[in-house]
This record gives C-alpha cells, sequence and structure tokens, in this order.
C-alpha cells in the first residue's frame, strides 16, 4: 500500500510541475488561443471592436495599407493595383497578385488568413466570411500610428514601434539641419499635377507632407494653410499657382510625362521657380506614406535641401 500510494504522490507532482511550466501568450494584451483548425489567434481591439485575427498570419489580402504590411516583413498574398504598380513596391510584389473587394472569387482564391479593408470599401461583410477582416478609416490615425497597428495586428508591433522611434529622430534633425542653414522663416508648398488640374496639399496627404510639416515642422505659405491644411488639399487653377507657392515647392508629377506647364510664363514667374527651389517627386512613387516611401522621400529631401545623400 506504501509503494502504491509513493506512486500516486509521484505522478500528482509531475502534473502539477507540468501545469505550473505553461506561460500564457499575451503578445498585444491579447490572449492566443487555437481557432477551430488548430491555429493560434490573438484578440485584435480594430476600429469596429475586438476581432479574433491569427497570431501570426501566413496569407494576408492587404486592399490598404499593403506597403506597410510589405516595410513589416508581413506574407502578401493579395494587394490593390496601386500598390502593384508602384514602382517602389514592384519588384517585392512580383509574385503577388492583384485583387479587389469587388472580386471575391479572386480574393478567395488566394486563400487568405487575413484581410485588410478600408472602410470606405463595399463588400466587406462578404469578404469577413472568407477570413477574418479588419477595418481602416483612412485618416482616422496619424501615418505612425497607422503603421503601428499594422504591427500590433500582425504581430510585428515590436518592430514597428523600433522604426517610428528611429525615423521620427532622423527626420526631426534633418529638419534641424535644415532651419540651421536655411532659417526659420522659409516656406515649402506641395504642389501635384498631371499636366492638366493642380493640387495643393496640407499636411497630412502623403506626398512627403507628413514629413515636411509633421516631423519636420517646416512652414507652409498663409493661403495653402488657409485652404489645404482642413481638408487635406486644395484644387488650383494653374493661373493661381504663384498665390499658393511657397519659397520651396515640391512637385509631384509623372515624371514620364510630358510638362509643358513648366514653360508657362505663370510657372516661369513664381520666385521658387527663378530660384532653382523647385524638388520634383514622381506621383507613383509618393503616394503613400508608409516606412518604405518615406525613407525614399526623405533621402530625396535631404539631398534637395542640404546638398547631402
Amino acid at each position: 500500500m506504501k509503494r502504491n500510494w509513493l506512486v500516486v504522490m509521484m505522478l500528482f507532482i509531475l502534473v502539477v510541475s507540468t501545469a505550473c511550466g505553461k506561460e500564457p501568450n499575451n503578445r498585444n494584451n491579447a490572449v492566443s488561443s487555437p481557432n477551430s483548425n488548430g491555429a493560434d489567434t490573438i484578440t485584435y481591439q480594430s476600429e469596429q471592436g475586438p476581432i479574433q485575427v491569427p497570431a501570426n498570419p501566413e496569407r494576408i489580402v492587404a486592399l490598404t495599407n499593403a506597403p506597410n504590411v510589405l516595410a513589416l516583413g508581413g506574407t502578401l498574398v493579395g494587394v490593390d493595383q496601386w500598390s502593384k504598380k508602384n514602382p517602389l513596391f514592384t519588384k517585392k510584389l512580383e509574385e503577388v497578385e492583384i485583387v479587389s473587394g469587388t472580386d471575391l472569387e479572386r480574393i478567395t482564391a488566394q486563400n487568405p488568413d487575413l484581410i485588410i479593408v478600408g472602410a470606405e470599401l463595399k463588400n466587406i461583410a462578404e469578404m469577413s466570411k472568407i477570413a477574418p477582416t479588419v477595418v481602416y478609416t483612412w485618416g482616422k490615425n496619424d501615418y505612425l500610428t497607422q503603421h503601428l497597428e499594422i504591427g500590433r495586428l500582425i504581430n510585428k508591433e515590436d518592430e514597428a514601434r523600433a522604426w517610428i522611434d528611429d525615423f521620427e529622430q532622423r527626420a526631426a534633425a534633418v529638419g534641424n539641419e535644415i532651419k540651421a542653414q536655411l532659417g526659420d522663416a522659409f516656406t515649402v508648398s506641395v504642389f501635384e499635377t498631371d499636366g492638366k488640374s493642380f493640387y495643393v496639399f496640407g499636411d497630412k496627404w502623403a506626398r512627403g507632407t507628413e514629413i515636411l510639416y509633421q516631423t519636420m515642422k517646416l512652414q507652409m505659405p498663409d493661403s495653402v494653410k488657409k485652404d489645404a491644411l482642413g481638408s487635406g488639399y486644395y484644387t488650383l487653377s494653374q493661373e493661381v499657382l504663384p498665390e499658393y507657392a511657397g519659397d520651396y515647392i515640391v512637385l509631384s508629377r509623372d515624371l514620364d510625362s510630358e510638362a509643358s506647364f513648366m514653360d508657362s510664363e505663370i510657372w516661369q514667374r513664381i520666385p521658387a521657380v527663378q530660384n532653382n527651389r523647385v524638388i520634383e517627386i514622381d506621383t507613383k512613387a509618393s503616394t503613400y506614406s508608409d516606412p518604405i516611401t518615406l525613407e525614399h522621400l526623405l533621402s530625396i529631401f535631404k539631398t534637395a535641401f542640404l546638398g547631402e545623400n
């Protein structure tokens, strides 16, 4: 009897010690749990409420924020056509399919385990039946917070936060160098054109606006503050371009298209043009605010303002 009692006690101790050795996975403040397929999931706090998503998604369809996923090393199997066409991402997305929110069969064919969409898209409810679908409203988060949210979603929060901290410091330092060299009073305007229509941007409409105005803290002309800061952008006629031009102009355009407007008297009499203070960027490579795009534009601005690579 004594021997049998000893065996029972040893088994009991073994069971208890094994149970105590297991630690819960609390990454992103959510408890991981297996889904019906046996894969781990986390509860992501989305803007539409908590949602169960894969703890480590392996087949992501991103109809928004695809460049952020790409920058964090996420595995994309489907992206929107604009991300695919962007020259900064073309090579990285060679094997990734173009999908759209109107073609549910094509999304289903990619066998996604996570779908990321913009709130403006239709068929969100239908996409949710294909895979967990997380919705983001464009502009609800600032550009760095949005990257952090993507990091939290795909279990790369530490990587996202590390890049954000580093980028803010580097971009602010470049801004300080620029102001030390050029002073605090000069202004910068960000224009975009397709050769016919013209726009000026506020401080949160990609094209490097977040870097220039939010992080570097450079100034925009009063006319731009008045008409574009609140709405994000303002449509211009060619005739009024001089009224919105700063001491420096960042000009977003298709660098492969004709630019006859640049020969016009209106353009040529703008002081920034006369002083060779126009910084041209490729529209196709500047319409996002993800790390890859931001690093690309920061390098351009540093060279243009400071003459440094």
